[in-house]
Formats: structure tokens, C-alpha cells, sequence
């Protein structure tokens, strides 16, 4: 008994690296079916060696008749000579996949749909199958190219045998036959897009295109500065004030409090109040103290103006991209905004120069606005400049939509 136990174990120790996962990888019959017996007539020895000396089991009992070792066994520890090779047949399963879908996209549309749909895809030429969005570049080239090769499309499913029209594709491309965009919904969408890049909160179109006088605001850290234009682009209110004694002290949100409070009674009545959406970054802390200042002011003039919103829930106040303004009046180098003063003193010499100017100041006005301009010249008051610019923005961007 003993020399079998050492024979088994020899034989088991010179192949225990591999494992069952070994054999089913990297199967090696003749060499696998000796380890395979070495192994049961190892386990079986030692059961019964266990047994003589403690009268129990050390291990689980792993009959012949297992079916999982005899699976194991037979599959895996078999002779190569007599292992038979399987030949897989290919079978095309896009062609299957092709078929059923075919079959739901005839269910999908009807005869009239399906109709209209093969109508223009078969009349259709390259550069007006380029119309639909999902048609553009290749998949309008390759339409026109199956055309010519196997002629008209017969049916729904044929088209998905042109190249890069998968199920899904032909699909949309189906809907978007049938439900083209329009030019009115197109522009629609495009301006939506454009009105929540350029301010904030997002607000109804509709509300936007109608309005007829906004009051454009801007502060820095020692004065705020407002412009209130008309949807002419008259001018009728333009001006700034000084709070220098905001940054000073504890900010204490009574004393914002009572100075915004101030500078508002002061401000002309209007549909939208627009402030400059700006300030420095959080990642430069030792601009903190003038960051805290822009929020403060901000939320002021948030709370202060927007009178209505606890009634209608309708913003008044909206925020403005300060770089979509400079982007407009080409004042952008780079990521940096440069002063727009040389722009407003050209829209003043315009609107007394020119007879359609893009700007209209009234006659009466004109004169102290120039002067105000003058008087501030040499001191770059770039809240001035900026409330007016992006007034101006605001209506040839978000309500006129000149550059959509």
C-alpha cells in the first residue's frame, strides 16, 4: 500500500501545476489522462490511509461515477488520436439579423409611409438627399451609387443593405423622411441653443423676442454702471455711480443691502434687468475678497429687482456671458477681454455721422453723453463702456439674431 501512495503522489506532484482550467485550455490527452488517473488513484490511497489512521474523512469523496470529474475525464483527458474534430458551420447571423428587421420596419410604417419614403429615396439626387441631416457626406453618396448598381429600392429592407445603414440609422432616416425639419423649427432650435449659451437663467424665446426695453448692468469693485436701451437701440438712460464704501469693512450684507437698495430707486423701469455674468477664478485665493463682493452684489440685485417672481415665478434679472459680448465687438485676445472704450466712442461719432447708425442717441441726450464719455476718458471707466456694449449685444444676439 505504502509504495502504491508514493507511486500515485510522484505522479500527481510531477503534473499538480496543471489544473482542470490547464486541461480545458490547453488540452494535451495523452499527457493529461496520465495525470488525471494519478490524481484519483492519489486521492483514493490517501482516502483510505485517512481512513486506517483517524477514522475519518479529510477530504470529499470523489467517486468515478462524478459526473462532473467524469465529464472532466472524458472530454478532456482523451487520446488525440480519437478525438474527433467538430468543423463548425459559418453561419451569417447579419443576414439573420438583416431579415427580422426588415420584417419590423415594414411594420413600423405604412404602405403610404413606405411609399413616400422609397419615393425619395429612389428620386431623389445626391445633393438633395444631403437636405436631411442624417443623409449628409457618405450615406447620400452610397444611396445614389446602390441605385446605380442594383436599381431602384424595392422596399424598406433593401435600403439597410446599403453601407453604414445599420437598423437603427434606417430607422431615423425613415422619420426624418417623413417629418423633415422646416426652416422656421430649424431656426427655432438654433436660437434656442444660442439663448442658453448666452444667458441665465434660461427664459422662453418667446419672452426674449418681445421685449421692449432692457437696463444693462455692470459693477466692478468700486462702481456700477447701467444703460437702459429700447428695442430700437435708442438710448435712454445711461450712467454710473460710485460704492466705494462696499469692499470696506466686514461686508455685511445690511450695508450691501442698504446701498444697492439706493442705486436701484435710481434705475429706470424695464422688462429685463441684464447683468454681466464675470469674476475672477476660485482658484486664485487671495482674489477671494473680490470675488465674495461680485456674489454679494449680484444676489443684491437678483433679489431686489426680480419684484414679480414670487407672484408669476418669471425671471426679470437674467446673467450675460461676458465673453460672448467681447466675442461680438471683437474684443477678445485670446481668453482675455480688452476695453471696449474705442467701440463706444465710435458708436457716439456714428449716431451724429451717420443717418442709420447702429446706436440711437437722442438729440437732447447726445451732448451730455458725450461730455459724461469725455469727463471719464482718461480714467477707463470700463463699466461705463461694457453696460452700453452689452445692451447692444443683447438685442443683436438674443432678440434679433443677427449672427444665427
Amino acid at each position: 500500500m505504502a509504495s502504491s501512495v508514493a507511486r500515485s503522489k510522484r505522479k500527481w506532484d510531477s503534473h499538480k501545476e496543471f489544473t482542470f482550467w490547464n486541461i480545458a485550455t490547453y488540452p494535451q490527452p495523452g499527457m493529461y489522462q496520465e495525470c488525471g488517473e494519478a490524481a484519483w488513484g492519489y486521492l483514493a490511497v490517501s482516502r483510505e490511509k485517512d481512513l486506517e489512521e483517524q477514522g475519518r474523512w479529510r477530504c470529499f469523496p470523489l467517486p468515478l461515477a462524478s459526473s462532473l470529474f467524469r465529464a472532466l475525464h472524458n472530454s478532456c483527458c482523451r487520446k488525440e488520436s480519437t478525438a474527433p474534430k467538430k468543423i463548425i458551420p459559418h453561419i451569417d447571423f447579419s443576414d439573420e439579423t438583416a431579415k427580422e428587421s426588415g420584417k419590423t420596419l415594414d411594420k413600423l410604417f405604412s404602405s403610404e409611409q413606405q411609399a413616400s419614403i422609397l419615393h425619395v429615396l429612389n428620386t431623389a439626387s445626391n445633393k438633395e438627399l444631403e437636405a436631411f441631416k442624417l443623409l449628409r457626406g457618405k450615406k447620400s453618396f452610397n444611396i445614389v451609387e446602390h441605385r446605380k448598381k442594383f436599381g431602384p429600392f424595392q422596399n424598406l429592407e433593401s435600403l439597410m443593405n446599403v453601407p453604414l445603414f445599420q437598423y437603427k440609422i434606417t430607422i431615423q432616416v425613415c422619420n426624418s423622411i417623413l417629418n423633415p425639419e422646416t426652416g422656421g423649427k430649424k431656426k427655432k432650435l438654433q436660437e434656442s441653443r444660442l439663448l442658453r449659451k448666452l444667458i441665465k437663467p434660461e427664459i422662453g424665446r418667446e419672452r426674449v423676442k418681445a421685449v421692449n426695453s432692457i437696463v444693462s448692468i455692470v459693477s466692478g469693485t468700486r462702481r456700477i454702471a447701467w444703460a437702459h436701451l429700447d428695442r430700437k437701440l435708442a438710448v435712454l438712460d445711461w450712467q454710473q455711480t460710485e460704492y466705494c464704501q462696499l469692499m470696506k469693512g466686514s461686508y455685511l450684507s445690511s450695508v450691501y443691502l442698504e446701498e444697492i437698495s439706493s442705486i436701484i430707486s435710481k434705475m429706470p423701469k424695464a422688462d429685463f434687468y441684464v447683468l454681466e455674468k464675470a469674476g475672477p477664478s476660485f482658484q486664485n485665493p487671495s482674489l477671494f475678497p473680490v470675488l465674495l463682493h461680485f456674489h454679494m452684489t449680484e444676489a443684491m440685485l437678483y433679489a431686489l429687482l426680480n419684484t414679480t417672481f414670487a407672484q408669476d415665478g418669471h425671471h426679470q434679472v437674467l446673467s450675460m456671458n461676458r465673453n460672448a459680448v467681447g466675442k461680438h465687438f471683437e474684443l477678445m485676445i485670446g481668453d482675455t477681454r480688452t476695453s471696449g472704450k474705442e467701440v463706444v466712442k465710435q458708436l457716439l461719432s456714428e449716431s451724429v455721422l451717420k443717418d442709420e447708425p447702429r446706436v440711437f442717441f437722442p438729440p437732447e441726450k447726445i451732448v451730455r453723453y458725450r461730455q459724461m464719455f469725455s469727463s471719464t476718458e482718461h480714467n477707463r471707466v470700463e463699466e461705463l463702456y461694457d453696460s452700453l456694449l452689452q445692451a447692444i449685444a443683447f438685442y443683436e444676439l438674443a432678440v434679433f439674431n443677427t449672427e444665427s
